[in-house]
């Protein structure tokens, strides 16, 4: 007669290795949501996705400037001659494209938890003219009325104006705040989600040149 009273020993030992086999499966699922949350918080995971952030606002527009043109212009005809002077007001935006920021423009140090942005060269809109603050003075009322000097003498100006316009706005002052105004932007787009993340890191934005 066959002795049957080792099966239910064996019972009590199925268990223990499939609650061992899960506990096993738990431990490996737990480790991996640990793994997964600690790389949401990896420093260039989070600067990739500041980088993205960026690339979808498109254009920054860190700085505006107003400023006044005064030119003049002159016409000499017929032993006569005529002279207009036209004061113009206008404001340049100073913008930054963002969508032109790569991943390979931008350098972490993981040594110093440091990284520099390197940025694009920034470009003047505008100008954008304030037609109620023009004035204008005009001199030789004879050649004015009797030929067409006025319309050149306006043609020309309004093209001296705008040229002066955005050679004021590429001063050496006005770009110097528009680039440190990007800069700052710039470096606070990218800081403030490291330090969200419980990264303490330095950003630098620069530019190229």
């Amino acid at each position: 007669m066959t002795d049957l009273a080792p099966a239910p020993r064996l019972l009590p030992r199925l268990i223990l290795l499939a609650a061992a086999a899960l506990l096993a499966l738990a431990a490996w699922w737990a480790f991996s949501a640990w793994r997964d949350w600690q790389r949401g918080y990896d420093p260039e995971t989070v600067v990739a996705a500041s980088l993205q952030g960026l690339q979808e606002q498109n254009v920054l527009v860190p700085f505006t400037a107003r400023y006044v043109a005064v030119v003049t212009s002159t016409q000499s005809r017929l032993g006569l001659s005529a002279k207009k002077t036209l004061i113009m007001p206008g404001t340049v935006r100073y913008e930054l494209d963002l969508g032109k920021l790569k991943q390979s423009d931008l350098d972490w140090d993981a040594a110093t938890n440091a990284l520099t942005v390197t940025l694009p060269q920034l470009r003047l809109a505008g100008p954008e003219i304030d037609l109620d603050a023009i004035s204008e003075y005009r001199d030789g009322e004879i050649l004015l009325a009797l030929t067409d000097a006025e319309k050149t003498l306006d043609t020309a100006n309004r093209r001296a104006a705008q040229e002066e316009l955005i050679k004021q706005a590429k001063g050496t002052t006005p770009m110097r705040l528009a680039q440190g105004a990007a800069r700052a932007a710039v470096e606070q787009s990218f800081a403030m989600p490291l330090k969200a993340a419980g990264i303490d890191a330095k950003v630098t934005a620069r530019f190229a040149e």
